[in-house]
């Protein structure tokens, strides 16, 4: 699009580590250099962003249910300054996982999910639903965006069938704590995103992640050229994948489905 960070661009990069508490300080720290706007990942940031500054454009990647927390007034017409992309993909999906996770394993009867505290609302409810309609029951696993042990412990203790990892920001950033959590547990675990598996995870269906973050520079490059975030519609996912880790199936004594494997996008051996 014509932008070189250096030449006619600088980015600033802040990261809170894990440590969403820090958000505020870091969004002040970039109102005060003048930043003509800001690229932020997930709710907590978006809202964090949003509770700092009601003026400099705000596009937000990967935020699930942006309306239903106030972000934007619609997707279509967010209203304010405050646009970019949802991974809200409809509480569906969380039902299309269970059931690959059933096609997987037929006799699976206890799934652990492992999500952030006050993450999830009507996406709990619908997972819930969907487990009772495969015969299914949920054992919750909450953990904080940085504190997986209490979470870990209740898994190890409770010792359910399989394992079913919720889509939030502090889950990707964990996903190799994660993964190494699950194998060295012999646990089958479905993932949301591709990236799981490419780090040891057993299947993993979701968004294409990648996607998303691509999208946010066409809002970047509008944006810097006049457009007001009001006027940008939030977009939502289009491409989903199916991802199959047949060495991790091999190291879990699995054997995948023949149906399952040929509607993968991609098998990892």
């Amino acid at each position: 699009m014509g932008w070189i960070d250096g030449k006619n661009l600088v980015i600033e990069w802040r990261s809170a580590e894990g440590r969403y508490e820090r958000f505020p300080e870091i969004f002040r720290e970039l109102l005060s250099i003048k930043v003509d706007l800001i690229v932020t990942v997930t709710r907590p940031g978006a809202i964090a962003a949003r509770e700092v500054t009601q003026t400099v454009p705000i596009i937000m990647v990967a935020v699930t249910d942006p309306v239903a927390v106030g972000l934007v007034q619609s997707l279509a017409r967010p209203g304010g300054n405050i646009t970019g992309s949802t991974d809200d993909t409809g509480v569906e999906n969380n039902g299309k996982r269970l059931q690959l996770l059933k096609e997987l394993l037929p006799a699976v009867s206890r799934v652990a999910c492992l999500w952030l505290a006050g993450s999830m609302g009507d996406e709990m409810h619908s997972l819930e639903t969907a487990a009772r309609a495969l015969g299914i029951n949920i054992l919750h696993a909450e953990h904080s965006p940085t504190d997986y042990a209490r979470a870990f412990a209740l898994i190890t203790r409770e010792q359910p069938d399989a394992l079913f990892v919720t889509q939030t920001g502090a889950n990707f950033a964990n996903r190799r704590l994660i993964v190494d959590f699950a194998a060295n547990s012999k646990l089958p675990a479905i993932y949301p995103h591709r990236e799981y598996a490419v780090s040891g995870g057993l299947i993993a269906y979701g968004m294409e992640a990648a996607a998303l973050f691509r999208r946010a520079s066409s809002y970047v490059d509008k944006i810097l050229k006049g457009a007001k975030p009001a006027d940008l519609p939030v977009e939502q996912p289009t491409r989903f994948e199916l991802i199959i880790n047949l060495k991790t199936a091999k190291g879990l004594g699995l054997v995948i489905p023949p149906t399952l494997l040929a509607r993968a996008d991609e098998v990892i051996e």
